[in-house]
């Protein structure tokens, strides 16, 4: 699954899988860059989502090493905007989990 976005819609119940563009490939690096371009472009239209509405987006990406023989690099990112602030919002974590 590598190089794939997988979009699932909660309201519809809709599954979409699609390339990660070379776009954001090369201007966007690793899961947290890739995940703030994801968020931007899913909310630009709506500046006044709820955080915690259907607008909202919650995005997963792994980091660009993750699945790799490379140590210490197992990390994720989870992204959305944020109830807290109301503005973008990240979280970041690491163990097994992101290798697979």
């Amino acid at each position: 699954m590598a190089g794939k976005i997988l979009r699932v819609d909660l309201t519809s119940g809709t599954i979409t899988e699609e390339e990660v563009s070379e776009e954001l490939q090369q201007g966007y690096i690793g899961g947290a860059g890739i995940n703030a371009k994801l968020l931007y472009d899913a909310l630009k239209n709506k500046p006044d989502a709820d955080p915690l509405g259907p607008d909202n987006a919650l995005i997963f990406g792994p980091g660009l090493l993750a699945g790799t023989a490379f140590p210490c690099c197992a990390r994720m990112t989870i992204t959305a905007k944020s109830p807290l602030t109301g503005i973008f919002g990240d979280s970041n974590g690491g163990g097994f989990r992101p290798t697979r």
